[in-house]
């Protein structure tokens, strides 16, 4: 019964977000999927050309690194992917055990992303990180272990196109249901701003990167902290009961 319950209340509350850009949970979703941008600057501009989020883009790498000749890392991508893979894991244990506490997943679950960018962001500002170098590989392993703990709670919340981490099925829907955009313009509405989310939040990765890769981390992990307190107070984010 309370299993039926809670199950209920997780889809209205993804059915709600999906239907209003304005909803809270929508608006951390949509910062998440900017400091999505931010995470990957860092990483890919400033540690060497690869990625911590997008996992796609790392086996792509990869691939690209292993046949040798272009100047492309092969084990920074590998660090990228185990911790990503290890993150999810944990990510996917914590969803399991909090199955029924919706306030206290989404918490935990965002607790420990700021964290790690707070180690990252501490690491960065207090030591020389280089790429291709066991400083580099550690900031890279923090922050794809926190993208992988944020993919496996966002996976549970199921909003339809706000994976806040890859945009390739949001392009597609958003191109795909184009006939569709009168009579559901909220979803044409919501993939939108995820695209423009991820690539306003690498641009300002990139301007802010020229200043400091801690300064860029700092921020996600502002960001974070900010919406993810906003909406974890909002009744909307109350537990089934």
């Amino acid at each position: 019964m309370v299993a039926a319950e809670s199950e209920r209340v997780a889809r209205e509350r993804a059915q709600a977000a999906a239907a209003s850009i304005r909803h809270p949970l929508t608006v951390l979703l949509l910062t998440l999927t900017f400091s999505t941008g931010l995470v990957d600057a860092v990483s890919y501009l400033g540690l060497g050309k690869v990625f911590s989020a997008n996992m796609t883009g790392n086996v792509v790498l990869l691939g690209f690194g292993i046949a040798g000749g272009y100047d492309l890392p092969i084990v920074a991508p590998i660090v990228s992917l185990l911790a990503f893979i290890t993150g999810a894991a944990l990510g996917g244990r914590l969803a399991d055990a909090l199955v029924h506490r919706h306030r206290v997943h989404l918490g935990a679950t965002l607790g420990a992303e700021v964290s790690l960018l707070v180690v990252a962001t501490l690491v960065t500002a207090l030591v020389a990180v280089r790429p291709d170098a066991a400083s580099g590989d550690t900031v890279i392993g923090l922050l794809a272990l926190a993208m992988g703990v944020r993919n496996a709670t966002v996976r549970r919340l199921a909003v339809p196109d706000l994976t806040t981490t890859v945009l390739t099925l949001t392009l597609t829907g958003l191109a795909a249901d184009l006939r569709h955009l009168r009579t559901n313009h909220s979803a044409a509405l919501r993939r939108t701003c995820a695209v423009l989310a991820m690539l306003t939040g690498a641009l300002a990765g990139a301007l802010l990167l020229k200043v400091g890769a801690a300064w860029v981390l700092a921020l996600a992990a502002a960001l974070a902290s900010i919406t993810g307190a906003r909406y974890l107070h909002h009744p909307s984010s109350a537990d089934a009961v």
